[in-house]
């Protein structure tokens, strides 16, 4: 593997998708509107439905890399035993969500075929 400079994607934002049920609905709910008060980070509809590439009911919070350090560990220390699964927003949303991803908690199976070889939108 080359890592060199010219071979690193230029991050533009993350996503962090926090998922939940149907008896979690609340908690998610709290965690993503504590975030969004907290962080600069944008957040998103309450899904109670898969949407998109995810399996499971979700929320999105999208920020940009300044705001990294900050909010993932901050999610970490307050999921609560909620899955959050954090994917940046490069140059090819099928490796941005597959390879470049992290998982807090259980990793869940993504619909990939959803997704592009292009870039992801930020928002």
């Amino acid at each position: 593997m080359n890592l060199t400079e010219n071979s690193t994607p230029l991050i533009r934002g993350y996503h962090a998708h926090v998922y939940f049920a149907q008896d979690t609905i609340a908690q998610a709910r709290a965690l993503c509107e504590a975030a969004a008060q907290r962080f600069d980070v944008a957040m998103g509809r309450v899904h109670e439905k898969p949407v998109g590439p995810h399996p499971d009911w979700s929320c999105q919070l999208a920020f940009k890399p300044a705001v990294f350090a900050d909010i993932v560990p901050w999610l970490a220390l307050h999921r609560a035993g909620l899955v959050v699964f954090v994917h940046p927003i490069c140059d090819n949303e099928v490796l941005d969500h597959m390879e470049r991803a992290m998982w807090m908690g259980a990793v869940r199976p993504l619909d990939l075929s959803l997704l592009s070889t292009g870039p992801g939108d930020l928002i």
